[in-house]
C-alpha cells in the first residue's frame, strides 16, 4: 500500500523535471547559438578593421626614402649650429626650424613602416622602383654626397652661409619633387598629408634662402 502510495505521489514530479532539463538545455542552446551569431557578424568586420590598409608601395617607397632624405637636412641643420661654422644669424634660425620640422617627420614615418611591417631602409638601398622619378640613393633628389658635406663642414663664415644655403635650396627642391610624385602615386591619406606640409614649409625656406643668397 505504502508503495503504491508512493509511486503515485512521485508520478507528476517525473515530467515536470523533464520538462525542466529540457527547458534549461533549450535555453542553453539558444544562449550558445546567440553568441554564435553574434561572433560570426562581428568577426569579418573586426577582421576588416585589422587587415584593411590604405597605403601602397609608393607610400612605402616615399617613406624609406625620405627618411634618409630629412637625415642628411638634419646633419646639414647640426653643422651649421655648430660654433666652428661661424653660420649667420640667419641661417642658424633656418637650421633650427629645419631640426624642429624634420625630425618629428622622420620618427612618424618610421612609425608608418613598422605599422605597415616595411622595412625601413630600401632593399639593398637601390630605389625606389614604385615611384616614378625616384632613383637610387645615389642620384636621389637632392641628396648631397659625402665629400659634398665634408667640404660644407670645413667651410666657415660668408663662405659656410653661401655654400649651405645654396646645398639645402636643392635638397629642398628634391624633397619638393618626392612628395610631389607621391601626391600623384601615393594613397595613404596621412602620407599625403605629410607631402603636403613638407611641399608648404619647403617651398617657404627656399624663398628665404634664395632671399639671403640674394642680400
Amino acid at each position: 500500500m505504502l508503495e503504491k502510495e508512493f509511486t503515485t505521489m512521485f508520478k507528476p514530479i517525473r515530467p515536470f523535471a523533464t520538462v525542466l532539463v529540457a527547458g534549461t538545455l533549450l535555453l542553453t542552446a539558444c544562449g550558445g547559438g546567440s553568441d554564435a551569431d553574434s561572433s560570426e557578424s562581428v568577426a569579418p568586420e573586426s577582421i576588416a578593421a585589422a587587415t584593411d590598409s590604405s597605403f601602397n608601395d609608393a607610400d612605402v617607397a616615399f617613406a624609406q626614402g625620405m627618411i634618409p632624405h630629412h637625415a642628411q637636412a638634419v646633419d646639414m641643420a647640426s653643422i651649421a649650429l655648430q660654433p666652428e661654422s661661424g653660420a649667420s644669424a640667419e641661417i642658424q634660425a633656418l637650421a633650427t626650424a629645419i631640426q624642429s620640422a624634420q625630425d618629428p617627420e622622420i620618427e612618424t614615418m618610421t612609425q608608418w613602416l613598422q605599422t605597415w611591417g616595411q622595412p625601413l631602409e630600401m632593399p639593398g638601398m637601390d630605389g625606389m622602383d614604385a615611384m616614378d622619378g625616384m632613383h637610387s640613393m645615389d642620384s636621389m633628389d637632392g641628396m648631397m654626397t659625402e665629400e659634398q658635406m665634408a667640404s660644407l663642414a670645413g667651410l666657415s663664415g660668408p663662405a659656410f652661409d653661401t655654400e649651405w644655403a645654396t646645398m639645402m635650396i636643392a635638397h629642398h627642391q628634391g624633397a619638393i619633387t618626392q612628395a610631389e610624385t607621391v601626391k600623384a602615386a601615393g594613397a595613404d591619406p596621412e602620407v599625403l598629408a605629410l607631402a603636403d606640409q613638407i611641399i608648404s614649409a619647403q617651398q617657404a625656406e627656399i624663398v628665404q634662402l634664395q632671399a639671403l643668397l640674394a642680400s
